[in-house]
């Protein structure tokens, strides 16, 4: 689904990312960790066509990601708030990214349902402005958004960070049950290696833009992360 292949990224001659090759099957949840610096962001945000590559490439469904835009109907993402409309309640912002998918107000309405719990109260109908919510509350929706449209990538960036503990394991939950019932590849950056590791099937570690471990999980793989990263 996912094939990097010699990718770099340089920042006045230094580099912050750089992947000889790495392949990304349809249909997995797959985790990036690593500390701050590591290079996860810069990886996403290549992903995303949102910077260039300094050299190489990322092709995703036989689509070069620099090279056009038709990866963009099947890939959907929340990096963090910039991805947001601030001045659209809620609704509007659900509304409108549903037109762009396609899907009109009573689809979006129908979808919307499923995430009452999640929702907790607090996002529909409160007439806020998204920019007027919580940081948590923000990122619930930024996250909701980007599952509208049945979207075969979905890109999420510390997806646990600023919620409360009952979101996260309904997230979590939310999270696994997407590869069961879609097959969509989700691919999850996290600085929590107790969720990253209780979610995805297969995580790599970056250390200074370099993949040093690539591990798929079992019940061992949290011991081992917390050994690497306590070193």
């Amino acid at each position: 689904m996912i094939k990097v292949t010699e990718l770099s990224k340089k920042y006045s001659g230094n580099i912050v990312l750089n992947i000889d090759e790495l392949e990304i099957p349809k249909g997995q949840t797959f985790g990036l960790v690593g500390n701050n610096g590591a290079g996860k962001t810069t990886f996403f945000n290549l992903l995303l066509d949102l910077i260039n590559p300094t050299t190489g490439q990322i092709i995703t469904h036989e689509i070069q990601v620099n090279k056009s835009e038709d990866w963009k109907p099947f890939t959907a993402a929340f990096i963090d708030e910039s991805f947001l409309i601030g001045y659209l309640t809620p609704e509007e912002y659900f509304y409108f990214i549903g037109e762009l998918r396609g899907l009109n107000k009573a689809d979006i309405d129908t979808f919307l349902i499923q995430f009452e719990e999640i929702f907790n109260g607090e996002i529909l109908g409160g007439k806020k402005y998204l920019r007027d919510l919580s940081k948590g509350n923000q990122k619930k929706a930024g996250i909701v958004a980007a599952l509208i449209g049945n979207p075969e990538v979905i890109v999420l960036d510390e997806p646990f960070a600023n919620l409360d503990p009952t979101t996260q394991i309904r997230l979590k939950k939310m999270l696994k049950d997407l590869t069961t019932n879609s097959q969509a590849t989700v691919l999850i950056s996290s600085h929590d290696l107790g969720h990253v590791t209780e979610v995805c099937e297969r995580i790599v570690v970056l250390d200074k833009g370099n993949v040093v471990k690539d591990i798929q999980t079992s019940q061992e793989t949290l011991k081992e992360l917390e050994t690497y990263f306590s070193v």
